[in-house]
């Protein structure tokens, strides 16, 4: 597949972002005609609206990771690059749990704020098919690839773990597991 970032509220704070997005769901529409391969719409920490979302259907995009709010601030990422108005905007946005809500009609990644297993089920319970994180891995890659294997392990053993305690003998099964938020 193709990834395309959508990473506007990055660019705005940016000291040199570009803030032109005139025309970008008709280009999507255009890349997406040509691709030979299927595109994925990726925010990068805002979420994607119910607007976004209806937009990106009509690209023709045929999947999205939501990204939304709860994991790394880009915004607040530049703060330290110099932006003067990164730290302001660094709690803005759609929070994951929410944006995948807005999602329903795609296959969904769930990113953003996901640390652990129980992250991962309840983002799958909230409709996601798919569960993505960096930073529970970035420590232990500065270790070993043993390191990153070992907590890629503890973050399974929590996702079973949670599909035991919903009843769910597999993903099927726990994206209509009943959860109260």
């Amino acid at each position: 597949a193709l990834a395309i970032h959508f990473n506007a509220l990055q660019e705005a704070v940016q000291p040199e972002g570009d803030t032109n997005f005139t025309g970008v769901f008709s280009k999507l529409k255009q890349v997406v005609k040509s691709s030979k391969v299927p595109v994925i719409a990726k925010e990068t920490g805002a979420g994607f609206s119910p607007a976004d979302v209806t937009l990106l259907k009509k690209a023709g995009v045929k999947a999205i990771d939501v990204a939304g709010l709860g994991g790394t601030s880009f915004s607040l990422v530049e703060s330290f690059r110099g932006s003067k108005t990164g730290r302001t905007f660094e709690d803005w946005g759609i929070p994951t749990a929410v944006s995948l809500q807005f999602c329903s009609k795609f296959p969904t990644i769930a990113s953003g704020g996901i640390r652990n297993g129980k992250h991962a089920a309840v983002a799958i319970a909230l409709g996601a098919n798919m569960a993505g994180f960096a930073l529970p891995v970035l420590k232990p890659a500065t270790q070993s690839a043993k390191a990153v294997q070992k907590r890629i392990e503890l973050i399974a053993s929590e996702l079973r773990t949670a599909m035991f305690l919903t009843g769910s003998k597999d993903l099927k099964a726990l994206k209509k597991a009943k959860f109260l938020v």
